[in-house]
């Protein structure tokens, strides 16, 4: 199976490599390689920086994290913009928000009651959330060393088998992720995965971003565009009902631009239930594996823009509701209460319990892909 994955990575890293690195990266402020650099479960950890030549962005291998990712404003002025934290202890022994910069699985998202059955076989996962699994369980992909299957200046493959029974999912599987920084100023992240029995799987990236930079005041005034005529509604434990929610008339209509603000306190049921914006929007769009930009945001400020591309059918919006101050960022500044913004292409949350959403049922003979790429310029 690792040999198929070698073929898919080659395919996937052939993309020139950014200029300039050494130049560019004695002006940031980057990570310290020392403070990722360490063995967690018998396995090597370090930190991996990676540029195009005006992006740079650094990556651990502890979970497949995004540590940090530096961008320009409309004045070239540079910011790191996605939250994280500045040495490994603070993922591996985490005691505040686990998922910064992750690729989140083998389920992301919510399953109800952490239940699901497949071909008669119930399965429990861990109800790691409120009475329920979220974005995988106790470990996921998430808490894990990751083998890195090949680095350049501009792109990391990275590679893990998640063995069968792992926080209670049937099946070896087998993950390829690639992140890439292409020549047009896009995050590009691909995944490939097979299993060898048959079992569920629903991807995602969860970096949280302020394109103002980490800790540089609220993401409210941050303009979203979202292509979704309908989202999927959930009840008070952020748990699918299993129906569509037209947009329309509603504070989740985002076909035109609105800032993140301008509706967010409206006594909707909706967003009441998740404190704010914390729901799966369902494109506009046909199942049909293209990869279509269908989101972007904008901080005017600044005038950093950032478009969302996937081949997927949804989108979770997460308004960095649940942040408090208590902890804080890479800089010494608190993770603050709609400070970031999370924007996870999916397919939809608790799929498995609902025979109407798009099946995240995978099977021998098949290969999951997704693809997410964040595109950044300004304006």
């Amino acid at each position: 199976m690792k040999k198929i994955f070698s073929i898919l990575a080659a395919a996937a890293l052939m993309v020139g490599c950014g200029g300039g690195a050494a130049k560019q990266e004695s002006a940031l402020n980057l990570m310290k390689a020392e403070d990722f650099t360490a063995t967690v479960d018998g396995k090597p950890v370090s930190l991996y920086t990676l540029t195009n030549g005006t992006i740079t962005m650094q990556v651990t291998n502890f979970g497949g994290r995004v540590v940090s990712l530096w961008t320009p404003d409309r004045d070239g002025n540079m910011e790191d913009i996605v939250l994280g934290y500045d040495k490994l202890d603070r993922y591996v022994n985490n005691t505040g928000e686990r998922f910064l910069g992750a690729p989140v699985g083998r389920v992301g998202n919510r399953i109800d009651e952490g239940k699901f059955t497949l071909d008669g076989v119930d399965y429990q996962v861990p109800q790691n959330s409120n009475g329920h699994a979220l974005h995988g369980g106790n470990k996921g992909i998430d808490m894990v060393v990751w083998d890195v299957e090949h680095v350049s200046d501009n792109a990391i493959t990275l590679h893990l088998v998640s063995p069968d029974g792992a926080d209670g999912f049937p099946g070896n599987l087998d993950i390829l992720m690639t992140y890439t920084l292409t020549p047009e100023n896009e995050f590009e992240v691909t995944y490939h995965a097979k299993t060898d029995k048959k079992t569920i799987v629903n991807l995602s990236h969860h970096s949280f971003f302020n394109l103002k930079g980490e800790g540089n005041g609220p993401i409210t005034d941050h303009v979203l565009t979202i292509n979704a005529d309908h989202i999927t509604p959930t009840d008070a434990e952020l748990i699918p009902t299993g129906e569509l929610m037209a947009v329309e008339g509603t504070p989740f209509d985002f076909r035109q631009p609105h800032a993140i603000g301008e509706r967010i306190g409206e006594k909707h049921e909706q967003l009441i239930n998740g404190g704010g914006y914390d729901q799966n929007w369902v494109f506009a769009r046909e199942d049909n594996g293209q990869v279509m930009t269908l989101a972007s945001v904008y901080e005017p400020s600044t005038g950093r823009c950032m478009d969302i591309a996937t081949d997927q059918v949804a989108m979770q919006f997460y308004s960095g509701n649940f942040f408090d101050g208590t902890y804080n960022g890479k800089y010494g500044k608190p993770l603050k209460f709609r400070e970031s913004v999370a924007l996870e292409t999916q397919k939809h949350p608790d799929a498995i319990n609902h025979e109407g959403f798009p099946s995240i049922v995978l099977n021998p003979d098949e290969v999951y892909t997704h693809v997410c790429i964040y595109k950044f310029y300004t304006k």
